[in-house]
């Protein structure tokens, strides 16, 4: 049964993605509300990497919310192959601890597709604050992931969402591909 936590949490972040396509500030404040939203409902479904991730969108949104205001904007760029096999070797050896941690010391549902969650949505986000191309490949991979996730944790409503997800970083690699390309 969906509840209206989970409801209230997809509604917020879909208009948060809405407002983040159309280029407008107040993505960020939607994102913010989304996010404390999915953390409270991701912590009540013991899916714990994924509630801690959400302070971590908090934080950057907080950024991103100041960076946008002020109308800062960097152009659209690739990320070099060595430095994004670095990121790729670090993300997996972060994810392996961190699921053995969840794994030890939690009742954690699914210690190791929640950890490639957490540490692959923080690269993504990272990256896509500094406008890098290769943020898509790593949204797709978390949408991926956590899709059937949410879904296989009766979270039916908020796997469909990451379905979208999934959807629109395809269609914005693209654009973004043709963005880094001028």
């Amino acid at each position: 049964m969906i509840s209206p936590l989970e409801i209230g949490a997809n509604a917020v972040n879909a208009l948060s993605i809405v407002l983040a396509g159309r280029n407008s500030v107040h993505t960020w404040w939607t994102g913010i509300v989304g996010c404390v939203l999915y953390g409270w409902l991701f912590f009540g479904t013991q899916l714990y990497a994924d509630a801690t991730l959400q302070v971590f969108f908090v934080f950057t949104s907080i950024i991103g919310w100041k960076n946008w205001a002020r109308g800062d904007q960097r152009p659209v760029a690739r990320t070099g192959a060595r430095a994004l096999l670095t990121y790729l070797v670090i993300a997996l050896l972060l994810a392996a601890g961190y699921s053995a941690l969840l794994h030890r010391y939690t009742d954690a549902f699914a210690p190791v597709p929640d950890s490639l969650v957490l540490v692959f949505s923080v690269l993504a986000q990272l990256l896509l604050m500094r406008r890098r191309v290769e943020t898509w490949y790593f949204w797709l991979l978390v949408n991926t992931i956590a899709a059937p996730l949410f879904i296989h944790r009766g979270l039916i409503l908020t796997g469909l969402l990451y379905t979208g997800f999934w959807i629109n970083a395809l269609i914005a690699v693209r654009h973004w591909r043709r963005l880094a390309a001028q």
